[in-house]
């Protein structure tokens, strides 16, 4: 054996088992980094809308996340790294504190006690259950709508793609006019620049092909005025503004019963849906399951409680954890990564900030490809299979949200099955999560 195998990081990741190497999960885990480090500058922005500190919100959202991927990574040994959740902050935010006029302080205690829940669901196997019980055409089918919803947010974010009144979508344009003058719309061609540049490379087998692709579209956008460096070390904000500031008052009434509902099911789904979409596609699936998924599971718990605690909406698995594993990242390394450069954005955030949503767009774009290979493995001659796993892939990118879609994944499987006269093909698990979905739909809407 040589020195690497004896090494205190092959004995703890099994690196070798996995086919991988020190060099490569970090090259992975700064990837993963790169193409989620948005949420760093996103969260706060969003939630200081509720009238929380930025700053106090940006500690908490880089802590909350490094929490996550420590556990993620030393515990359960997955290459997928956790934050603060998109969609979930805007539920937080705009549905509860500004639609429901419910307190930002109440609006934490009720993500506080989701995450006590999940932890619970977790300890009883309740939620491994289901995960292990999702029929074999909808886990491909979550795969691959992750991948479209991926590409829609690449889409979207770099201006491929934009508003239409009359189509809802079209193709953004690739110049501008500035005083009658014709310029190149250089956010656009840069997102193209950098996703030709990735399949190049790729196609050549060069290693780190995604963190090759964003540094250099990150420096041309410096060097054409496009992005701001603002330098590399900035002070620590305080957390103390949102640190414990939970408040239990009033909490289980009616309708903050539901709210606490709503952010269980959309992290359980949300969550689900990654660990399976972005394990398949590292390969790390065992005859179509999670090994340590209880593990996983309970790192995802831990670090909505956590994040709760420090002053921030529920934390889960990202969908860009997909990003470190097409770059090789294959355990638990890969996500540790990523913890250490969380918390290294607390003193050196100016760096995060200096990566455009159009350099990190390619990337997503590219693993949309790949991820879209797993429809090959759906039963598609089986219209009781490919049509729930057909609006699993359609409905997650065009609600904008993996929960919708595997919810709908859920319903459609056993009402189609039903309904065709095969209802003893569906897992009892399934029944109960597609009634439960039902009932959210119903009586809380979408």
């Amino acid at each position: 054996m040589n020195t690497s195998q004896n090494s205190l990081l092959e004995r703890l990741f099994k690196l070798s088992e996995h086919d991988t190497n020190v060099r490569t999960e970090i090259i992975a885990g700064f990837t993963t980094f790169l193409t989620m480090c948005y949420i760093i500058i996103v969260n706060p922005s969003v939630l200081s809308t509720t009238g929380m500190d930025f700053g106090a919100v940006f500690v908490a959202t880089c802590i909350s996340a490094a929490i996550g991927c420590f556990i993620m990574g030393a515990l359960a040994n997955y290459p997928i790294a956790l934050a603060p959740g998109m969609g979930l902050n805007a539920y937080f935010t705009f549905s509860v504190v500004k639609g429901m006029g419910v307190p930002w302080q109440v609006a934490l205690a009720a993500v506080f006690v989701s995450g006590i829940i999940f932890i619970l669901f977790s300890f009883f196997k309740i939620r491994e259950m289901l995960v292990n019980a999702l029929p074999m055409s909808l886990k491909m089918a979550v795969a691959a709508g992750i991948g479209l919803f991926l590409a829609l947010i690449a889409l979207k974010g770099s201006g491929l793609i934009v508003a239409s009144e009359a189509t809802l979508v079209k193709m953004g344009e690739l110049y501008v006019i500035e005083n009658g003058v014709k310029l190149p719309n250089w956010p656009v061609l840069l997102a193209l620049l950098g996703f030709f540049m990735i399949i190049v490379l790729d196609y050549f087998r060069v290693r780190g092909a995604i963190i090759l692709s964003i540094f250099s579209v990150t420096l041309i956008s410096i060097f054409l005025g496009l992005t701001e460096f603002k330098g590399f070390v900035a002070p620590i904000p305080s957390i103390a503004p949102t640190f414990m500031q939970m408040d239990f008052n009033g909490l289980f009434n009616g309708s903050l019963i539901a709210v606490i509902f709503v952010f269980f099911l959309v992290d359980l789904f949300d969550s689900t849906g990654t660990l399976v979409g972005v394990s398949h596609r590292a390969g790390l699936l065992v005859d179509g399951k999670l090994p340590r998924l209880k593990k996983a599971l309970f790192a995802d718990s831990t670090a909505i409680v956590a994040g709760a605690v420090l002053g921030t909406s529920s934390t889960t698995p990202y969908i860009e954890s997909a990003s470190g594993v097409s770059a090789g990242g294959r355990t638990g390394l890969t996500a540790i990564t990523v913890g250490v450069l969380m918390l290294a954005c607390l003193w050196f955030s100016p760096l995060a900030q200096a990566v455009p949503a159009f350099a990190t767009a390619p990337a997503l774009l590219y693993i949309g490809v790949q991820m879209m290979r797993s429809v090959l493995e759906v039963e598609w001659f089986d219209i009781t299979e490919a049509a729930p796993a057909f609006l699993t892939i359609a409905f997650m990118p065009f609600t904008y949200s993996v929960a919708d879609g595997i919810a709908m994944g859920f319903i459609s499987y056993a009402v189609i099955k039903l309904v065709c006269g095969r209802a003893k093909e569906v897992p009892p698990m399934v029944w109960i999560v597609a009634v439960a979905w039902a009932a959210k739909f119903w009586f809380l809407g979408a």
